[in-house]
């Protein structure tokens, strides 16, 4: 059974927003742990403490996993692209 073109692209979508997205929101939620439970152990409840190591974390995922990320992005635009220009010369 043929499957939705528009359903496909849907869901390859959504499969690489986890990819792209799930990376640096791991690494903020871990950073963000290990901040709270420092909070929590040293009782400095400084609401701005935890932001410069996210913002430090983020920075140094974004450097490393910026590459494949768009070229994921990349790849996959590509090929809506081309599903789209073969779905117009299928068009009657």
């Amino acid at each position: 059974m043929e499957t939705d073109p528009v359903a496909l692209a849907v869901r390859e979508a959504l499969f690489l927003t986890l990819q792209l997205a799930g990376p640096p929101l791991l690494v903020m939620l871990a950073i963000g742990l290990v901040v709270s439970l420092l909070q929590a152990l040293t009782q400095i409840q400084e609401a701005t403490l935890a932001f410069l190591p996210k913002i430090v974390a983020l920075a140094v995922v974004l450097m490393v996993l910026g590459p494949s990320m768009v070229g994921n992005l990349r790849g996959y635009a590509g090929q809506l692209f081309d599903r789209i220009v073969t779905a117009g010369r299928l068009a009657p």
